[in-house]
């Protein structure tokens, strides 16, 4: 790849600056040969209040933003920025009124500064280095120097991989925090859109489905100029978790995998009423130390117990119960293991020893019996395991 290092003013390069707030993207320069977000940049992350406004005061302390890249195109004349689009676009911003700075004690806006601080920040110098290379050369670069700063996501780097009308068309549904549809996704997916959140679970979900790496069906379909297939698979595992789970989304619900379980359960039939009577009952025990497992078990119809880390009987509930039950079976001459004294083989009798006996719930966990001492038992180890734990 071939490099030449130029100059430009923050002027030149905000000429005919555009942004975009409802996709907040920062979109041209240079009187529009400069593209300021290309595809596989992602979108402008700054606006948090404090980067922003850092850029300013950064200029207007005289200090370097650091060297910026610049993508060119010999045949078209045309530049893409490579590296430093947040940068312009933070000073772009300002430029236009989109924000506000405290300067000399007082909050102002770039219309309201002293001519000397808006000619400051007009006239600074940009040092660009414009590279020309394959799109394979620019690509991996582009990955490189990301590396410092704030770093590239895995989705932001594989958009930059696949740029094309597939991206573009996928990054406009899922990667823009005006979609009207976020507040409901947000209930079952974790992620900032703009870093890609959204759209990496999505691209993971409908991946997953048809069997293949991520990598692979972004390559596939690259060149769709619709995103159809991936919309509804989608809509589809959302809707589907709303007609299980009908009462209001909880918290544990948020970023649990839901595209396996959709795959693993879609097509079980569920009494929605008994599902929210259930995760009601479950959200308000107190034996359950893993509230984000309510769900899975649930759904696989409450085999997978494990997954809720039900507290077990405390050291102290276990010996109240061995003295209780031995202390009965000595002067009924029993064992102390009532299943065993209710057998006719040889343990009928037998006193076993606290360590060859575990707790277990008379009335079992998963039916409503409390992890408590009048529903604790011990049994012996192998009618204990015989029987289960819940």
């Amino acid at each position: 790849m071939k490099t030449t290092l130029q100059s430009y003013t923050v002027n030149d390069v905000l000429e005919g600056f555009v942004f975009n707030e409802y996709e907040g993207r920062g979109l041209y320069g240079l009187n529009g040969r400069l593209v300021i977000q290309p595809e596989y940049q992602r979108h402008y992350i700054y606006g948090d209040g404090k980067r922003d406004v850092a850029v300013i005061n950064s200029i207007l302390s005289g200090y370097p933003l650091g060297l910026i890249y610049f993508n060119a195109d010999p045949e078209t004349d045309r530049l893409e920025v490579l590296d430093g689009q947040q940068r312009i676009t933070s000073v772009g911003r300002f430029v236009t009124g989109k924000f506000a700075i405290v300067r000399n004690g007082k909050e102002q806006v770039f219309g309201s500064l002293p001519p000397e601080d808006k000619e400051l920040i007009l006239d600074s110098d940009l040092l660009v280095y414009e590279c020309v290379g394959t799109e394979g050369e620019i690509k991996e670069w582009f990955q490189t120097i990301n590396i410092a700063g704030v770093p590239l996501v895995d989705q932001e780097l594989l958009n930059a991989i696949y740029s094309g009308p597939f991206v573009t068309a996928a990054k406009s549904e899922f990667s823009s925090s005006n979609n009207a549809n976020l507040q409901k996704w947000h209930a079952y997916v974790k992620g900032d859109p703009k870093r890609q959140g959204i759209l990496a679970v999505a691209l993971n979900w409908v991946a997953d489905s048809r069997g293949v790496g991520l990598d692979s069906y972004m390559a596939a379909h690259r060149h769709d100029t619709t995103i159809g297939e991936l919309t509804t698979y989608f809509t589809t595992v959302i809707d589907w978790i709303g007609s299980v789970f009908t009462g209001p989304p909880e918290k544990e619900m948020q970023g649990l995998e839901w595209g396996r379980l959709y795959e693993e359960y879609h097509n079980t039939a569920y009494d929605a009423v008994a599902v929210a009577d259930d995760v009601e009952r479950l959200h308000a025990s107190e034996d359950i130390r893993k509230k984000r497992g309510i769900y899975e078990y649930l759904l696989s119809g409450k085999e997978k117990s494990q997954l809720l880390e039900v507290r077990v009987f405390d050291d102290n509930t276990k010996k109240a119960a061995y003295r209780n039950q031995t202390g009965a079976a000595k002067a009924l001459g029993v064992s102390n293991c009532p299943m065993c004294a209710g057998s006719g083989n040889a343990n009928k009798v037998r006193l076993y020893a606290m360590n060859d006996m575990e707790a277990d719930h008379v009335a079992a966990w998963s039916k409503g019996g409390a992890t408590d001492l009048a529903n604790c038992e011990m049994l012996c180890v192998p009618h204990n395991r015989s029987k289960g734990n819940f």
